[in-house]
């Protein structure tokens, strides 16, 4: 199972990834999470310590990596082949909850696409965790729609659009399913995430109807996860048994169901 998880900035999709991360674990799962996003706080859902989490130095901001693997000597020019099987090895991190984690970050690009070193490395590396290994892997991708333009999330199997009742992420919902498609990804679900009534619900219901984005099911809105976010702590721990994340577990059961049946 290869899972992406993207949405607008802010809507809740990192815990939604780590938490999924997790449950895959406890359903016996060796997992990889990757953190694609430029703010990287999926290690400290993942129950890295928080100071620990702050000297982690993602894949793409790691100059010295990028120049062992693509330099050629010759200024402004790169190998565009190179092994990466090393890396997910060597820069990967266990949690204490038994995800293996990589902080790859993402990479910035101006104009048509960005084809530097760092770039060529991020999507070669992530090719290579999605397709070439066996591991369960669930990516927290950028927040936006900006790195569909880079094709960081092509091969996976499933793209989870997180929103919550605000017509901005709605929009950005909208795009993903549209860019995902476009990318040839077959299933791609909607979560409602941070719901409090029945009135966003029916709003997420409809937008789901419209626009042809299975609802995959709601997330409550739990103040236990904002207090494990004001302690820097995972709530995975903090609050085990909220309303959130069992109900993203249930989203974890219908996911492994889907898996099954596509089988």
């Amino acid at each position: 199972m290869k899972v992406a998880v993207a949405g607008k900035g802010g809507v809740g999709k990192t815990l939604i990834a780590g938490v999924l991360a997790y449950f895959l674990v406890k359903k016996g799962f060796k997992v990889l999470a990757i953190d694609a996003d430029p703010a990287p706080n999926l290690a400290v859902t993942l129950g890295v310590p928080h100071d620990t989490a702050e000297k982690i130095v993602p894949i793409s901001e790691n100059k010295s990596l990028i120049e062992e693997k693509t330099s050629t000597g010759v200024p402004g020019i790169y190998k565009l082949s190179f092994t990466v099987d090393d890396i997910a090895r060597d820069y990967s991190i266990k949690s204490s909850l038994g995800v293996n984690l990589i902080v790859m970050g993402t990479i910035r690009s101006v104009g048509g696409g960005c084809t530097c070193p760092a770039n060529a490395l991020i999507r070669a590396l992530l090719r290579h965790l999605i397709v070439e290994r066996n591991e369960a892997v669930v990516i927290d991708m950028e927040a936006g729609i900006e790195h569909f333009g880079r094709a960081t999330a092509k091969h996976v199997d499933m793209m989870l659009a997180v929103a919550d009742a605000n017509m901005k992420a709605l929009e950005i919902a909208k795009k993903i399913n549209e860019f995902s498609k476009k990318a040839g990804i077959e299933k791609i679900l909607l979560i409602g995430n941070k719901i409090k009534s029945e009135a966003e619900k029916e709003l997420l219901k409809k937008f789901s109807e419209e626009n042809d984005i299975p609802l995959l099911g709601f997330v409550p809105y739990d103040s236990s996860i904002f207090e494990a976010d004001m302690r820097g702590v995972t709530p995975l721990l903090h609050c085990s048994s909220c309303e959130a994340i069992k109900a993203i577990e249930k989203i974890g059961e219908k996911l492994l169901s889907l898996r099954q049946s596509s089988a």
